[in-house]
């Protein structure tokens, strides 16, 4: 396969080089593939979050936000909930 870099992307692998951060132009598509890569893996994990938070209010499970308020008052009980049980773990560790 061969791929032609833009104009721009020409020029920015040429100043990593220059600047010693690469070697070669087959280490600027190597770090893009890898982040490209590292990106659809977070995109398919952010989409199989998302399916099972639907299932789950599907079945009933779960909480609905509908306001800026509830939001704020789910994450004080979180935060609550939280500071509670980091407490009861430094007590028990004593």
């Amino acid at each position: 396969m061969e791929i032609t870099p833009t104009v721009e992307q020409q020029a920015l692998i040429r100043d990593a080089i220059a600047s010693g951060r690469l070697h070669r132009p087959e280490e600027a598509m190597q770090e893009a593939l890898s982040l490209w890569e590292e990106r659809e893996r977070r995109r398919l994990q952010i989409l199989a979050n998302v399916e099972q938070a639907q299932a789950l209010l599907a079945r009933g499970e779960g909480r609905t936000i509908n306001s800026r308020e509830e939001l704020s008052r789910l994450a004080d009980d979180i935060k609550r909930r939280g500071q509670a049980r980091f407490a009861a773990e430094q007590n028990a560790s004593k």
